[in-house]
């Protein structure tokens, strides 16, 4: 091999930069003061830790600040008022029944929109129809013994009359015989006992007509009096038999109202028994809401109370305009009927028994302290609330007034501007002080 290819071992040096680093001392007092910021720092922890511990030793209970919300009390006007829920009803809504037992013929189905005066159902009463026929019939037989009673009335007048009449000439007859025996009983030419018998024949005449006008004025009242009697027969026949004809004209069933068949409550051709609900109508012009009060509220509440109905389509107004009787699982059916915009109508687009919302305004209560409504007002009764101070909850007894859906009276035991826990106290476990931690 040649100098050229013999192998040689090589050993390359990778140099650092330590000959490039230089020691510098420190400045004279550098370390005593980083020594002193270090022993600062120490203090204060120590003094932060030394607080904590004090305020953990103070309190009861320990509750971290995101678990609860805090109000401050405030001084404004308090509206009294209450949250319910209801749905939209028909004001107007009649259920028609039955008057008689029958046979149903209905002429109309559920859903069908129907007029004022429509023809809905025709029931059938062969009772009705039977009873009809009979009143009929009497009052046309008491109607023509009236027209004879008539009749024998004016007959029996006349009757009554012509022997009043002769009577009366009877007593002119002898009225005018006796005239003729006075002219001539003077000269002598009759008998004294013929003049006697003459004047007795007058008096006896006139006592016979004055006796034949009373009873002719009795008669005529007598048959006055049957007459008046058979005419009050005629006139009791009448309304029996309109009181039937009524009771038939019921059997064909009529809307009262313009709406739709909300509900049937029969098939056609079906039997009912008499007072058997036939079907619903519904009349979709006037529509109300029906509410559902918590008994609590029943007390403050009256008819012509102000409402809020909130709707899909905004907030409409109304008025309270019935009010149950009944507590039904301590609830209280009312009603409110809106109050119309400047045309005087209703909301567009509601639905029977479609669900809302309303809030019935009880009462306003100016220049009161309140805070907002939380779940301590449940909580012990309202009695107590935790007024927070310096990252300290304290439990202080207060007294609460008128509520509202959205804040609560406070009458004793805080001031304006305290801050007071309002929700999440259940976690405080009725601790008398309880700490805040950030």
């Amino acid at each position: 091999m040649t100098a050229l290819s013999k192998p040689r071992n090589v050993h390359t040096m990778i140099r650092d930069t330590s000959h490039q680093d230089a020691v510098i001392a420190p400045k004279a007092g550098h370390a005593i003061k980083r020594r002193a910021i270090w022993i600062g720092a120490a203090v204060a922890a120590a003094a932060l830790c030394a607080g904590l511990f004090s305020t953990w030793r103070s309190s009861d209970a320990s509750v971290n600040a995101a678990r609860i919300r805090v109000a401050e009390v405030t001084r404004g006007t308090l509206v009294r008022d209450a949250s319910v829920n209801g749905r939209v009803v028909a004001a107007v809504s009649p259920t028609l029944y039955a008057k008689a037992a029958s046979t149903v013929n209905l002429k109309v189905a559920a859903g069908d929109t129907v007029k004022k005066g429509q023809v809905l159902a025709v029931l059938e009463s062969p009772d009705l129809a039977d009873v009809l026929k009979r009143e009929v019939s009497a009052y046309e037989g008491l109607k023509a013994e009236v027209a004879r009673q008539q009749i024998l009335s004016r007959k029996q007048k006349l009757l009554a009359q012509k022997e009043a009449d002769t009577a009366e000439i009877e007593r002119l007859s002898a009225q005018r015989t006796l005239e003729r025996y006075e002219s001539v009983a003077q000269v002598g030419v009759i008998a004294k006992i013929d003049y006697q018998k003459a004047k007795d024949a007058l008096q006896s005449a006139e006592i016979r007509a004055r006796h034949a006008g009373q009873a002719a004025v009795l008669e005529g009242d007598d048959v006055q009096l049957a007459l008046k009697t058979k005419m009050n027969e005629l006139e009791r026949a009448k309304l029996s038999m309109e009181e039937a004809q009524r009771r038939v004209d019921e059997l064909t069933v009529r809307a009262p109202v313009d709406g739709f068949i909300g509900t049937l409550n029969v098939q056609n051709r079906m039997v009912v028994a008499a007072n058997a609900p036939l079907m619903t109508l519904v009349d979709l012009s006037k529509l109300e809401v029906e509410v559902e009060v918590p008994e609590t509220y029943v007390a403050d509440m009256g008819l012509g109370m102000n409402a809020e109905i909130t709707l899909p389509s905004g907030t409409a107004t109304g008025k309270l305009s019935a009010l149950s009787p009944e507590v039904v699982k301590n609830m209280v059916l009312a009603r409110v009927r809106f109050d119309g915009d400047k045309r005087g109508e209703q909301p567009k687009g509601l639905r029977q028994s479609q669900r809302v919302t309303a809030r019935l305004l009880i009462e306003e209560k100016p220049n009161v302290m309140m805070l907002p409504r939380g779940p301590f007002v449940e909580q012990d009764g309202g009695r107590y609330a935790y007024v927070v101070r310096d990252g300290i909850a304290t439990r202080t007894p207060v007294q609460l007034g008128a509520t509202s859906v959205s804040a609560v009276e406070i009458l004793s035991g805080l001031k304006q501007g305290d801050k007071v826990v309002v929700a999440g106290t259940d976690a405080f476990n009725n601790a008398t002080r309880v700490s805040i931690n950030q």
